[in-house]
């Protein structure tokens, strides 16, 4: 079963270009801004969305992602309010794909079931946990699979070759390649230090590969954007943003946080 991602990312391919895929924490800088941040950045060449679920212990995360989750939280959001913001997102955009970003704990107080029922009917595509391997995934598996639902699945550096096979049996949509060992937001890319690891990967899957964890400018971006089907940046989008006063401040960072970005990831290919 195809869904947005697949079509996203075939698309991509046709034309020779990497995908963009910006993280923001759903409810960051404020709850009544995170649908017209997305359209924002969908705006300035987004081409996936992944869309943080505040959690009171984001261990991957660094400080800047766990103060916005600290911030959402304080403000009421939920995982249920995440899916009340994809649906409005949907009402105005069908087609861009949206990967829910997050831990294990909420969906599993929400239900895996219900959880894949509501997530789909929302119009979640993907969803990527960082604290579930592929042993807890094939608990939930049969319930994402039953919505169309792709689980994205995490490779570290540590990752060994036999590893890979199993997360690689798991995964749909897209690898995600954590491009050192740490926190979000932590220390600088080495791009050069990812050419070996991208290429065993590839010989483990053929899905595409994404690359986020320390990718902070258009510079950075663009030189993974060489090597990677997609680049995700978060911790630096967000420190964009927060402060911002209104609305359409947000926007307005978000942008140009963003175009930027799109703009050295597309000539990286000209």
């Amino acid at each position: 079963m195809k869904n947005r991602i697949d079509s996203r990312f075939e698309a991509l391919a046709a034309a020779g270009r990497t995908a963009l895929i910006p993280f923001v924490t759903a409810g960051d800088p404020d709850p009544a801004w995170t649908v017209s941040v997305l359209h924002a950045l969908v705006d300035s060449g987004a081409d996936v969305l992944e869309l943080g679920v505040p959690f009171s212990d984001p261990s991957a995360d660094g400080p800047v992602i766990q103060a916005a989750s600290e911030r959402a939280i304080s403000r009421g959001v939920n995982l249920r309010r995440v899916l009340e913001y994809v649906r409005e997102f949907r009402r105005k955009d069908s087609e861009t794909p949206v990967v829910l970003m997050g831990y294990l704990n909420p969906i599993e107080r929400y239900g895996y079931a219900d959880f894949a029922q509501d997530a789909a009917g929302s119009g979640v595509d993907g969803i990527l946990m960082v604290d579930c391997p592929p042993e807890e995934m094939e608990n939930l598996r049969g319930d994402l699979d039953d919505h169309g639902i792709f689980p994205i699945c995490l490779v570290a550096p540590t990752t060994t070759e036999a590893r890979m096979d199993a997360i690689a049996a798991q995964a749909r949509g897209y690898l995600y390649y954590v491009s050192f060992k740490g926190i979000t937001g932590a220390n600088r890319l080495e791009e050069s230090s990812l050419v070996d690891p991208v290429r065993i990967l590839r010989s483990h899957s053929k899905l595409p590969l994404a690359v986020g964890f320390g990718i902070k400018s258009p510079e950075s971006a663009s030189a993974v954007a060489g090597l990677a089907d997609g680049v995700v940046i978060g911790s630096a989008l967000i420190a964009a943003l927060e402060g911002a006063d209104s609305e359409q401040d947000a926007c307005a960072r978000a942008a140009n946080f963003l175009a930027p970005i799109r703009e050295a990831m597309d000539n990286s290919h000209s």
